[in-house]
């Protein structure tokens, strides 16, 4: 029996310049959908995490988050959950998909589905879980609903938040965010965000000698910036780049936490995306414009035989299966979105008028 213990310590560090403290309540509001509105007003199924549980989490990556949210699983079957499942509908597999998605994945409204493993969740506003077809918010590839991420947004005061954690098996994680007004103009603010996060993981590979074979290696960068050029107008510029380095060797023969293969197998994912989104308010709507690509090179690998020439030995036995993708997606979607209904003023209607254009080029190279 292997019996494995983790600690961890955490240091955050938050510089602000304006005060928190309040007594007021605060109110929960949906940002997932077309328009904001308050969760109370929502008749669809929603689990929100907010900003306090985020940060309560020593590890930020959606798949921990996951089990907080019920209803939701995920596959299993990389070193990090690419796939889920909403009410028991999605993928269960990383290595055989559909170029749709059931579950829809979004990162500050850029389409991450069939993506998830770069879901770091450092410097996060919100997450949503949209449970049931959201196929009239993003077409095909949300038949059992839509993960919805939103990150923080460039303040126009400037500040910061920087976060530090050790532990066990390697582990040393490593964060900071901020921002504010540029110099150029109290109109032009931003947010930079950094973060490195490292273990070498809890398996030992017996063959090799070493017991980072299953590590995390992962990196984000992410800068957003905003421009109000008046009252009405404001433009969103967003930039951000995740790197995931993280060996998978974690099948063994014996069900133990120990390892035999003599080619170990690697889950690296390296996704660049990029963002413009324009809002302009008119009377009683507003015009939206988003605008988005992504370019993502993957590679998904295992030894397939679990072993190494000793331990099938006198049988010869060597099955080592890799896949290459390179994902990449074009996105443009224009929004008239009328002003939320206020029967108090005697607006008993709201609508949505708009066209979506989604372009996806995926290529698989497999090699066995």
């Amino acid at each position: 029996m292997h019996i494995y213990k983790s600690i961890s310590f955490s240091l955050l560090l938050i510089l602000m310049s304006s005060d928190l403290s309040s007594d007021e309540i605060e109110e929960i509001i949906v940002k997932g959908n077309w328009r904001e509105a308050v969760a109370l007003q929502e008749s669809s199924s929603i689990v929100i995490l907010n900003q306090k549980i985020l940060e309560s989490q020593s590890i930020k990556h959606f798949e921990n988050l996951s089990y907080l949210v019920p209803n939701l699983n995920f596959a299993a079957s990389d070193s990090r959950a690419r796939h889920f499942q909403i009410r028991g509908i999605g993928e269960r597999s990383g290595y055989e998909r559909t170029p749709n998605s059931a579950v829809g994945f979004l990162i500050d409204d850029i389409d991450y589905s069939g993506q998830g493993g770069i879901a770091t969740t450092f410097d996060i506003d919100q997450v949503e879980v949209h449970r049931g077809p959201q196929g009239s918010r993003i077409g095909s590839n949300a038949l059992a609903g839509l993960i919805y991420i939103k990150t923080k947004e460039p303040t126009k005061d400037f500040e910061g938040i920087g976060e530090v954690t050790s532990g066990t098996f390697g582990t040393l994680n490593a964060g900071l965010a901020f921002g504010g007004p540029t110099a150029l103009s109290e109109s032009l603010s931003y947010r930079l965000t950094l973060r490195k996060d490292y273990s070498d993981g809890f398996r030992k590979n017996l063959y090799s000698g070493k017991s980072n074979t299953s590590k995390k290696d992962e990196s984000t960068f992410r800068l957003k910036m905003n421009w109000e050029i008046d009252d009405e107008t404001i433009i969103k510029f967003l930039i951000t780049q995740i790197d995931l380095d993280d060996p998978a060797d974690i099948w063994t023969i014996d069900g133990s936490l120990n390892t035999l293969s003599d080619r170990p197998g690697m889950d690296s994912q390296k996704t660049n995306a990029y963002g413009i989104k324009i809002f302009h308010q008119l009377d009683g709507k507003e015009f939206q414009s988003l605008s988005s690509m992504t370019d993502s090179d993957i590679v998904i690998s295992y030894d397939a035989d679990w072993g190494n020439p000793l331990s099938h030995a006198p049988y010869i036995y060597d099955y080592f299966s890799e896949t290459i993708r390179n994902r990449k997606t074009i996105a443009q979607e224009f929004r008239l979105v009328s002003d939320l209904a206020d029967f108090d003023l005697n607006k008993k209607t709201e609508w949505v008028l708009g066209i979506s254009y989604f372009d996806v080029t995926e290529g698989n190279l497999k090699k066995r």
